[in-house]
C-alpha cells in the first residue's frame, strides 16, 4: 500500500562537482539550496544583490551585474536614515549615500566575477506578480515598505516571463537549472498564488524545450506532491521546514552528482562534524589524535576550501600543547 507519491528525477546528462562554480539567484529558496551546497563545500555564490522573487527582477539583476552598472546617488531612497535601492534587497544598504553605494558596487563587483566564471546557474522563480514604479513603470526588486501609491501591482504574462529568462540565457555560457519555488506567497491570496505559480511553470517548460543547456528541477512538485503535509512547512505554513529543504536538496544532488562526488561529500561531512564535536577532554591524547586525523583528511582534499576548519584543528592542537 502506498502512502505518498515520490517524484523520480532521472540523472541529468552532466555532473556537478567541487571544481565547478555555481551561482544561485532568486527567491528565499535559492538561498536555502545554496546554503545546503555551501555546507558541503561546493563553490556556490548566492543572491549577490539579495533575494529576488520575480523573473523580471532576476533578469534585471543579471544585466546590472554583467554590465558593471554604476550606482548613482539620485537612484537611492532614504527610509528612516537607511539608504536603499529598488534593485537591491534591504540587506545591501548604508547609513549614508556613500556607504550604500560602496556596498552596492561591491556586491556588483563580486557578482560579476561569479557570473562570468559560473559553470552552473540555478534560478529559482517565486512569483509572477511584480511591482512597478507608478512614475516610470520600472519593475522593482524590493518596495522597501514604501507607500503602496508609489507602485502598480501587475502579473507578468507568460511571454514576458519567457522573455526575461531568454535575456538571462543569452548572457551566460553556464548550464542553467530552473526551479519553481515551493514557498507559498499567501499574501497574494491562495488563488492568485496558484495562478502565479502556474504561469511560471508554463514559461519554464517553454524555455526548457527551446534550449538544450536549460534544465528543470521540480522543487515545487517535491514539496507539494511528494512530501505533501503541513509538517514539512515552518510555523508560518509558508516556508519549507529544514527537513523539507534537506530532502529536496538531496534529491537535487541525486540527479546532479557522481558516486565519486558523493563519496567525497561523506569525507567533507566528517570534517564538518569534527569541527562541531565537543570533546569530553580536549587535552586528551585521543582528542589530539582526532585533530591530527582531521587535518590529514583535509590535506587529502587540497582542492576543497577548508581554511576555517584547518585553523580550528590547528588551534585546538596548539591550545593542548
Amino acid at each position: 500500500m502506498k502512502f505518498r507519491t515520490a517524484v523520480n528525477i532521472p540523472k541529468w546528462p552532466f555532473t556537478i562537482d567541487h571544481s565547478h562554480t555555481i551561482v544561485s539567484l532568486g527567491s528565499c529558496f535559492a538561498n536555502n539550496i545554496a546554503a545546503y551546497l555551501s555546507r558541503r563545500k561546493f563553490r556556490v555564490i548566492s543572491s549577490p544583490t539579495g533575494i529576488l522573487f520575480n523573473p523580471a527582477s532576476i533578469a534585471n539583476a543579471v544585466d546590472m551585474i554583467l554590465d558593471s552598472r554604476t550606482i548613482r546617488s539620485n537612484e537611492l531612497i532614504e527610509c528612516d536614515g537607511v539608504y536603499l535601492h529598488h534593485d537591491f534587497h534591504s540587506s545591501i544598504s548604508g547609513y549614508s549615500p556613500e556607504s550604500a553605494i560602496a556596498n552596492m558596487q561591491s556586491a556588483i563587483d563580486r557578482a560579476y566575477k561569479a557570473l562570468h566564471d559560473a559553470d552552473y546557474l540555478i534560478l529559482t522563480l517565486g512569483t509572477a506578480w511584480v511591482y512597478k514604479l507608478a512614475n516610470s513603470g520600472h519593475i522593482v526588486a524590493n518596495c522597501h515598505k514604501q507607500p503602496a501609491s508609489m507602485f502598480r501591482r501587475e502579473m507578468l504574462r507568460i511571454d514576458e516571463i519567457v522573455a526575461s529568462l531568454e535575456r538571462i540565457i543569452s548572457r551566460t555560457n553556464a548550464r542553467i537549472i530552473l526551479t519553481l519555488s515551493p514557498i507559498r506567497h499567501i499574501s497574494d491570496g491562495l488563488e492568485d498564488n496558484s495562478l502565479s505559480k502556474a504561469l511560471l511553470r508554463v514559461a519554464i517548460d517553454d524555455v526548457c524545450r527551446r534550449h538544450s543547456n536549460v534544465y528543470y528541477f521540480p522543487s515545487y512538485e517535491i514539496l507539494l506532491d511528494d512530501l505533501r503535509d503541513y509538517r514539512f512547512y515552518g510555523d508560518d505554513l509558508v516556508h519549507p521546514s529544514t527537513s523539507a529543504i534537506e530532502y529536496i536538496a538531496e534529491k537535487f544532488l541525486d540527479a546532479a552528482i557522481s558516486p565519486a562526488t558523493r563519496q567525497r561529500m561523506q569525507l567533507i561531512e566528517s570534517v564538518m562534524r569534527g569541527v562541531e564535536h565537543r570533546p569530553n577532554n580536549p587535552q586528551s591524547e585521543a582528542y589530539k589524535e582526532f585533530c591530527r586525523r582531521m587535518l590529514r583528511t583535509i590535506e587529502e582534499m587540497e582542492h576543497i576550501d577548508f581554511c576555517e576548519e584547518k585553523r580550528h584543528f590547528e588551534r585546538m592542537l596548539q591550545i593542548n600543547l
